[in-house]
C-alpha cells in the first residue's frame, strides 16, 4: 500500500466498493460524482499518480514552464445508517497506463476495509427512443449474483464488452473471487444508474437534480426530433395545391 496515502482510518460496516473512470458519455464519472456531492462523502485516501501515469507534455504560462500535472485518483468513504453497508468510492480522473496494477491496488484497499462487493458504472449503447424510459443493464462476476440481480428490474443477459477500467476492475475482482457488478445505463440517462445503485445498496439519496436534468434532456430531444421531422416533410413532401394545379392545367390542355 506504499502507493496509497491514507487520510483517514474509519471503522466501516461491510462496505461495498464503487469505482469510476471516464468512459462513453461519462456515465460512470457523472453518476459517481453526484453521489459524492449528495451523500457528503469524506476523503479516505489518494493514489500516488506518477507511478500510474506518464505525462506527455507540460503547460506554459506567461513563458514559464509548469511542473507536470497528474490526474487525481482518490478514495472517499460514506457511512450509511446503522446496520446497513457503508460505501467506499474511488474516482479516477483519467484512464491510467498501468490499469491492471491500479485495479489490484484499488481492490487491495477495499479488502483492507473488508469490502466484499465491487461496483462499476458504464454506458449501454442501445437503440432506445428518447421518449422511452431508460433501462439499466447489469453484468456480474458469478452466476449466483447474476440471479440475484435478475430478481430486480435490471436487464440481464447478452454478450458485450466493457471498455477501460470500468470493465477491467471487475475482471480482476473475479480473479480474487470477489462479487462484482457493472451497472450499464442506457445513454443518456444517469438517473437510472444512480437509482439502481441506491436501491441495491439501500441508500437514501435526493435525485431531484438528476430528475430535472433528465426531463430537460427529453424535452430537448423531443424538440430536435420535431424540427428534424419538419425539415423532412418540407424537403420530401410536395404541397398538395401544387400537385392539384398541375393536374388542372393538364386537364384544360387535354380538353
Amino acid at each position: 500500500m506504499k502507493l496509497v496515502k491514507l487520510h483517514a482510518k474509519p471503522k466501516l460496516n461491510s462496505p461495498s466498493l464503487l469505482a469510476a473512470w471516464p468512459g462513453i458519455s461519462n456515465v460512470a464519472i457523472i453518476a459517481a460524482s453526484y453521489l459524492v456531492r449528495k451523500l457528503d462523502f469524506k476523503l479516505l485516501a489518494e493514489v500516488d499518480a506518477p507511478y500510474f501515469f506518464d505525462p506527455i507534455g507540460v503547460l506554459v504560462k506567461s513563458g514559464l514552464v509548469e511542473s507536470p500535472q497528474f490526474p487525481q485518483s482518490r478514495f472517499y468513504y460514506w457511512k450509511n445508517e446503522p446496520g446497513k453497508r457503508d460505501i467506499i468510492l474511488f474516482i479516477g480522473e483519467d484512464q491510467p497506463g498501468k490499469g491492471y496494477e491500479l485495479a489490484n491496488l484499488i481492490l487491495d484497499l477495499g479488502q483492507r476495509f473488508q469490502a466484499k462487493r465491487v461496483y462499476t458504472f458504464a454506458a449501454a449503447l442501445t437503440h432506445i427512443h428518447h421518449s422511452e424510459k431508460p433501462r439499466v443493464w447489469a453484468a456480474a462476476t458469478n452466476q449466483q449474483l447474476s440471479d440475484e440481480l435478475a430478481a430486480t428490474d435490471l436487464v440481464i443477459g447478452g454478450n458485450l464488452q466493457i471498455s477501460g477500467l470500468n470493465g477491467l476492475l471487475l475482471g480482476v475482482a473475479k480473479e480474487r473471487n470477489m462479487d462484482g457488478v457493472c451497472l450499464l445505463g442506457e445513454v443518456p440517462s444517469y438517473l437510472a444508474v444512480v437509482n439502481s445503485f441506491a436501491r441495491i445498496e439501500d441508500i437514501k439519496i435526493d435525485v431531484t437534480e438528476l430528475e430535472e436534468q433528465s426531463a430537460e434532456s427529453r424535452q430537448r430531444m423531443s424538440q430536435v426530433a420535431a424540427e428534424a421531422m419538419e425539415e423532412y416533410i418540407d424537403y420530401f413532401t410536395e404541397p398538395i395545391w401544387e400537385s392539384g394545379e398541375g393536374e388542372d392545367e393538364e386537364e384544360e390542355e387535354d380538353g
